[in-house]
């Protein structure tokens, strides 16, 4: 997906110049117009993107907000921008006068690392509270990359994002307080699993013991499930790699080494054993060529013969291990390629001694 990968860049672009921006203006320039570019609008088209958009305030005039994003020549989302630096929590109300003036559905405060959209599910033209999606662009989940698209251009779909703001903000609520709950159980919590297990009395001590008891189901069950999905993940690699392994064995049984090809290596091994050890010539024969390499490493290939076809090749190298094919009317012609082989091997053991 583009998006994601332009999301990546900017959150790199954050971590390496954040302790340089020291202002808002700065930070809008560096984080958030690169922001709006990825949602696809075009920051030097005036009809597109508006900054210091003019939002009066019933007797206060001149109120302006830092950018509008319009279509069909509405707003359809204002923006409030802040200095990286500072907590989004304190300036939400200023963004809400905003958005009672104007006609859009979608409003955006960001310090260009930290980003909330609201909406007005609660009361219609009156920006909810709370925003109902809410992400830190240094690291953003796949399935919040899907929702960011949706404000895409390309994809924006007034209903379609209002529908889903619904439940995305309660389900963000929920998560939230079961993670509360997790942390430090309240009591109605503790009597609703207490007294489905427990037929005694909910005495003031047995709720304290059951306490401790359901903050320790709680991170055993959470546990068992990352277990079971690294141990599913784990065996899904193994059964991949086993059909790897098989179709690679499947690959090698399909190799036949003719007696040609053990000719020519024979002729390889004796130009080059008057300056290396044979054992450190080693073949491996493919159904596209029959390698001859050095160490028996792939990384080291001393050349490669190409007998199976109506014409007959040996691939030689050179230091950059770009392989040159010259054509061989039989397989004593590689006697002819003495210099070429005796100059690769030379080749790794200078790489061996740097």
């Amino acid at each position: 997906m583009e998006i994601q990968v332009q999301l990546k860049a900017l959150a790199e672009k954050i971590h390496q110049l954040k302790n340089k921006i020291g202002t808002e203006e700065s930070t809008k320039h560096a984080f958030v117009l690169p922001f709006i570019n990825i949602l696809g609008y075009d920051t030097f088209n005036p009809t597109e993107v508006v900054p210091e958009f003019t939002a009066d305030i019933a007797l206060k005039k001149g109120e302006k907000v830092d950018y509008a994003i319009f279509e069909n020549n509405e707003p359809i989302l204002i923006i409030e921008c802040k200095n990286w630096r500072e907590n989004l929590s304190i300036h939400n109300s200023q963004l809400l006068r905003y958005f009672h003036v104007t006609k859009t559905r979608f409003a955006l405060l960001t310090n260009g690392i930290q980003y909330q959209f609201f909406t007005d599910l609660d009361e219609k033209n009156k920006m909810d509270e709370k925003p109902f999606l809410e992400f830190d662009i240094t690291n953003v989940k796949e399935n919040v990359i899907n929702e960011i698209a949706k404000f895409h251009k390309s994809n924006f779909d007034v209903n379609n994002i209002v529908n889903n703001a619904s439940s995305l903000k309660y389900t963000k609520e929920i998560k939230k307080l079961i993670q509360e709950e997790i942390n430090i159980p309240s009591i109605d919590f503790i009597r609703l699993f207490a007294s489905k297990v427990y037929s005694g009395r909910l005495t003031e001590k047995v709720i304290e013991e059951f306490k401790e008891l359901v903050q320790k189901g709680f991170n055993q069950l959470i546990s068992e499930k990352v277990n079971d999905r690294l141990n599913a993940a784990l065996n899904k690699e193994a059964e991949k790699q086993l059909d790897d392994k098989i179709e690679i064995q499947e690959e090698d049984s399909k190799v036949i080494t003719t007696e040609e090809e053990l000719e020519g290596y024979r002729i390889v091994v004796a130009i080059l054993r008057r300056i290396i050890p044979i054992q450190r010539i080693v073949y491996r024969d493919t159904q596209s060529y029959f390698g001859i390499l050095l160490d028996d490493n792939n990384r080291k290939p001393l050349c490669r013969l190409h007998l199976n076809g109506n014409k007959k090749y040996i691939g030689l190298f050179d230091e950059k291990k770009n392989e040159t094919r010259q054509a061989l009317s039989s397989i004593d012609d590689i006697y002819q390629f003495q210099k070429e082989l005796l100059e690769t091997v030379g080749f790794y053991e200078v790489e061996n001694q740097v």
